[in-house]
C-alpha cells in the first residue's frame, strides 16, 4: 500500500472490495456503500466533470455536510487532478462568493436545495459554470432556468460506464505528489481566510505517518462528523479509508449521539470541545444523592489508578472494575460502548481534561498540527504517550524552536504557500521552515509541548505575557462555564469574559432562588455574580500572581459558529470578541480604576 499521491488511496479502497466502506444514515437504518458502489459512483462524477471540460488545476468547490457524496466528489476531482475548494457551510452567501471568485472555481457540488439556493443567490457574481446537487431537486418552477447549469447527483452516477476506461485511468494515475490536490482556506481566528494550497505528496506524506502505531484495519468503524471542509477531519477521512475502516458520516452534530449509540464505533476522533461536552454531560448527570457520591468515590478510585490508564493498560483491582461497571463504563456508552482508540485535534485539548479522562479509564491521543503542514506536526500514540504533550513529531517532520519561542517546520508535508498571496506565503516560510505561529518547546525524550498562539500571548501594561488558552481549559471544566475568554492586553491586570453554560446556571438559579425573567436579567444578579467570583477565586489559586484574574465580566450570550464567536472547528475568534464586547470591557477595566482611587 504504497502512497505518493491521494489517488492512491482510491485504487487502495477499491481493490480491497470491502463489503462497508463507508456507512450512511437513511429512513432510520445504515445504509452500507461497499468499494464496488463507491468506485462506480466516483468513476462516473469524474467521466461527467472531464465531460463538462475540467482538467488538471481546474478548482471544484465542495459546499455539504458530511456525507458519502463529499468524498466520491472529492475524489473524482483529484483523479483528473483538479483542485478541491472545500467550503464551510456555516458560512453566508457573500463569504461563499469571494472564496469561489478568490479560488476561481468552476464547478460546485452541494449538498440540499438551501446551499443550492444560497449559490443561486449569487451566481452573476461567481465563475462557477456548472452546479451539481447531492439531494434530488427539480429543477422546475423557478429553478427552470437554471436548468442547463445545474444537475443531481443522481443523473451523474446512476448512468454511464461503470470504470473510469483505460484512459482516465492511465491520467489519474499519473498525478504526481507535486501537483496540487487542494485550496483549504483557513476558519480565521484573526482575520481574511487565505487559502493553503496542499499537494497530493504534502498530504499522502502525511498520512504515511500520521498513525504510525495505531493499529487501524478493516473492521473497524468511525463516525465522520467533524466538518470535512477542514483539514483535521479530511485527513482522518483519507487515512481511514486508506487502512479499511469503514467511516459512518454523520451530517450534523447534533445527531452524533445517536449516531454513536447506533452505529457504535471502535475509533473516536474529536475536537477538545465535543470532549468538553462529553465531559460536562457525565458531570451533569451525577447530580442528587447517591448519584454524586458514587461518581466521586469512582473518580478516586480511577485517580489512583491513572498511571496504569495512561500505560495503556487496563488495571485489575476490586476497587477499579466496581467503578468501572458503576461509573466509567457508563461514559463510554454514551459513546456507543465499543471505542478502543481516542483521538483528539484540531485545538489544545488541555491538560486538566485530558487527566479527567484519564481518571476514568480513557487515554486520549492528543495530536496536533494546522492546515499548512496536512495537518499533524506531532501526536501521541499507543506506543509513545506522555499527558500533557501533543506527542512527539512525525518521523519525516523537523521541528526546531526560534528563540522567541515559535514552533517552526520542516519536512514533505509543509504547504507550498498561499494561493494568489506571495507576500503572505513569503512570510510565513523562511528557508523552507514554516512558521507555525504557535508557542512550544520539546522536551529531553522529544515529546512537543504547545503553550499557545503566539498573537494569542496577552501583554499587559506592565510589560508580563500571559498564555490565555491554559487558563481557558482549566475554566471551561467547570460545569457552569461555557466558553471563556481572557482579557487584559495593554491593560494593568488580566480579567475573563465567561460566556455561562446556560442549562445549568438556570437550573442553579432556580434551586437557590434567583429569580429572572432574561438571561441579561440572570448574569446581572448578584448571587450570579459572586457564583462566578468564587470559581475564578479557586482557578487564580494555581496561578501565578501577574496572571491572576482580577474580574469576571459575565455576557448573556451563547458563543456559538452562528454569531461567529467560534470558527467551524469551534475555537474562540478573540478579535471578534474584543470588538463585540469592547463597550463593556472598557467599562469593566474604567470601573475597576475607579475603584482604585480614594
Amino acid at each position: 500500500m504504497s502512497l505518493a499521491t491521494l489517488n492512491d488511496i482510491f485504487f487502495t479502497a477499491v481493490e480491497r472490495n470491502l463489503d462497508r466502506l463507508m456507512l450512511y444514515r437513511e429512513n432510520g437504518k445504515w445504509i452500507p456503500i461497499s468499494s464496488r458502489e463507491f468506485s462506480v459512483s466516483v468513476a462516473r462524477i469524474t467521466r461527467a466533470l472531464h465531460n463538462w471540460g475540467i482538467r488538471g488545476g481546474d478548482r471544484v468547490a465542495i459546499l455539504s455536510e458530511n456525507r458519502p457524496e463529499w468524498p466520491m466528489a472529492d475524489m473524482a476531482s483529484l483523479l483528473l487532478g483538479a483542485v478541491t475548494v472545500p467550503l464551510y457551510t456555516t458560512l453566508t452567501a457573500e463569504q461563499i462568493a469571494f472564496l469561489l471568485r478568490d479560488s476561481g472555481s468552476r464547478v460546485i457540488f452541494l449538498s440540499s436545495d438551501q446551499h443550492l439556493h444560497k449559490i443561486l443567490s449569487i451566481l452573476p457574481q461567481i465563475p462557477v459554470e456548472r452546479v451539481v446537487v447531492m439531494d434530488p431537486v427539480e429543477f422546475t418552477g423557478d429553478l427552470a432556468p437554471y436548468a442547463g447549469h445545474c444537475a443531481t447527483m443522481n443523473q451523474i452516477t446512476l448512468q454511464g460506464p461503470m470504470d473510469l476506461g483505460r484512459d482516465l485511468e492511465a491520467q489519474a494515475r499519473a498525478i504526481i505528489p507535486d501537483d496540487l490536490a487542494t485550496i483549504v482556506y483557513t476558519s480565521g481566528t484573526t482575520g481574511t481566510s487565505k487559502g493553503a494550497m496542499l499537494t497530493h505528496g504534502n498530504i499522502a506524506s502525511n498520512i504515511s505517518c500520521s498513525l504510525l502505531g495505531f493499529d487501524m484495519k478493516p473492521g473497524l468503524v468511525s463516525v465522520s462528523f467533524l466538518p470535512l471542509c477542514h483539514i483535521t477531519a479530511r485527513h482522518v477521512d483519507f487515512a481511514l479509508l486508506h487502512h479499511g475502516v469503514t467511516l459512518a458520516y454523520c451530517p450534523f452534530i447534533d445527531r452524533l449521539p445517536q449516531a454513536l449509540q447506533e452505529v457504535r464505533p471502535s475509533v473516536f476522533v474529536a475536537v477538545p470541545r465535543v470532549y468538553e461536552k462529553i465531559y460536562a454531560q457525565a458531570e451533569l448527570k451525577a447530580k442528587g444523592f447517591p448519584k454524586r457520591a458514587i461518581f466521586d468515590w469512582a473518580v478516586n478510585v480511577g485517580r489512583r489508578n491513572k498511571p496504569q490508564i495512561l500505560d495503556g493498560k487496563t488495571p485489575s483491582s476490586p476497587s477499579w472494575k466496581l467503578a468501572n461497571k458503576l461509573v466509567f463504563s457508563k461514559i463510554r456508552e454514551g459513546m456507543g460502548g465499543r471505542v478502543e482508540t481516542f483521538i483528539s485535534g484540531g485545538a489544545p485539548l488541555g491538560r486538566e481534561l485530558a487527566e479527567w479522562y484519564a481518571t476514568v479509564g480513557i487515554r486520549i491521543h492528543e495530536g496536533y498540527g494546522l492546515t499548512e503542514t496536512s495537518p499533524v506536526i506531532a501526536v501521541n500514540t499507543p506506543v509513545n504517550h506522555r499527558i500533557g504533550t501533543v506527542g512527539k513529531i512525525l518521523p519525516n517532520l523537523e521541528v526546531r524552536i526560534a528563540e522567541d519561542g515559535e514552533i517552526l517546520v520542516r519536512g514533505p508535508s509543509v504547504f507550498k504557500g498561499y494561493w494568489n498571496r506571495p507576500e503572505e506565503t513569503h512570510a510565513a516560510l523562511v528557508d523552507g521552515w514554516f512558521k507555525t505561529g504557535d508557542i512550544g518547546h520539546v522536551d529531553a525524550d522529544g515529546y512537543l509541548s504547545v503553550t499557545d498562539r503566539k498573537k494569542d500571548l496577552i501583554k499587559t501594561s506592565g510589560g508580563k505575557f500571559i498564555a490565555p488558552q491554559p487558563i481557558e481549559n482549566a475554566l471551561k471544566l467547570n460545569a457552569f462555564i461555557g466558553v471563556a475568554a481572557i482579557l487584559g492586553e495593554k491593560r494593568k491586570f488580566p480579567a475573563v469574559m465567561i460566556s455561562p453554560n446556560f442549562v445549568r446556571l438556570e437550573e442553579w438559579a432556580r434551586a437557590n432562588g434567583v429569580a429572572f425573567s432574561s438571561r441579561a436579567e440572570l448574569v446581572g444578579s448578584a448571587k450570579v455574580q459572586a457564583l462566578y467570583e468564587e470559581i475564578i477565586d479557586s482557578i487564580n489559586q494555581n496561578l501565578a500572581r501577574f496572571e491572576k484574574l482580577k474580574r469576571v465580566l459575565l455576557v448573556a450570550d451563547e458563543f456559538t459558529t452562528d454569531n461567529g464567536v467560534l470558527t467551524p472547528t469551534l475555537k474562540l475568534r478573540r478579535r471578534v470578541v474584543e470588538e463585540r464586547y469592547r463597550h463593556q470591557i472598557d467599562e469593566l477595566y474604567a470601573e475597576a480604576d475607579a475603584a482604585r482611587v480614594p
